[in-house]
């Protein structure tokens, strides 16, 4: 599978150990994400791969996730085919109708519905939020705000979680209070 790449991103953790490294690339039918999650928490270091795979709407069609969570081998594979979602083959109807993949370890899948998010306006949508490395999914039901430029309101409802994001011109996050901040972005 080739394609353009578009961005590369780095960030750093800036509530735990840890730093991701992502690219998008454009292709034919849509778009990926390769990134590569190294982080410590709870229990004990990660080293994840993802791969995510997107339509041209940037709806999110499949993700892979493998490595070690802790002392735990990871490798899940998400597909979403119409409203229904599977996790590795087992479907999934608490998150029917979700249109992204959340993975709370990356602000990486943020980028989707940021790609959908008009230059004013609003976004309410529901993310499948995957819980590494037991594969359970949640309904994560969010919403993105930008009244102007570079500065986007979110809000995730069954959390409460509300922040104020930066964004870069590729729609990638590049401040996340007290999560994430970019290192590098070439």
């Amino acid at each position: 599978m080739s394609g353009t790449v578009i961005s590369r991103m780095r960030w750093r953790a800036l509530d735990r150990g840890g730093e991701d490294n992502c690219a998008l690339t454009h292709l034919d039918g849509g778009w990926m994400l390769v990134g590569h999650a190294r982080f410590h928490d709870d229990l004990g270091w990660a080293a994840l791969d993802y791969v995510i795979r997107c339509g041209p709407d940037w709806t999110t069609n499949s993700a892979d996730i493998t490595g070690t969570h802790g002392e735990t081998r990871v490798a899940l594979r998400v597909v979403r085919t119409g409203a229904a979602w599977q996790v590795n083959g087992i479907l999934q109807p608490q998150v029917a109708g979700a249109t992204d993949i959340d993975l709370g370890f990356t602000p990486a899948t943020n980028l989707m519905p940021l790609r959908r998010l008009p230059q004013i306006g609003r976004l309410p949508c529901r993310a499948a939020w995957l819980r590494v490395p037991t594969g359970a999914v949640e309904p994560l039901d969010q919403t993105y705000t930008r009244q102007r430029g570079h500065i986007v309101q979110y809000h995730a409802e069954q959390t409460g979680h509300a922040t104020q994001l930066r964004v870069n011109e590729h729609g990638f996050v590049t401040h996340y209070p007290g999560l994430w901040e970019v290192q590098h972005a070439p």
